[in-house]
């Protein structure tokens, strides 16, 4: 089994203004994205061609959102990268360039 593109973990995931979950898992493998709760339980998934991911206006820099199957989710990641050899989950920015470069719309 391939590698997985782009995982983090302990990320923040809502829909409006619902909390689904506060320590879910983001993952993208072989071209598609999951939102996963932190059970490993699937929210949502859908091919990542078909997935809109951007940075809200005026939000912490720590937001992104993400359109699956016509659902808006919000996502709390984190502001920075984590230190290398650190837990924690990636920055919102890495989110948004793994979520184009996997969909082959640059990066």
């Amino acid at each position: 089994m391939a590698e997985p593109e782009f995982t983090a973990t302990g990320v923040r995931i809502g829909k409006r203004l619902r909390q689904l979950t506060r320590a879910g898992q983001v993952r993208i493998e072989d071209g598609r994205l999951q939102l996963l709760t932190s059970y490993g339980s699937e929210i949502d998934s859908a091919p990542v061609q078909a997935v809109r991911a951007s940075k809200p206006w005026f939000s912490p820099e720590d937001r992104a959102l993400a359109d699956v199957n016509g659902t808006r989710y919000t996502l709390t990641l984190n502001e920075h990268d984590p230190a290398p050899g650190k837990p924690g989950p990636p920055s919102a920015r890495r989110f948004i360039e793994a979520v184009r470069r996997a969909a082959g719309r640059g990066g």
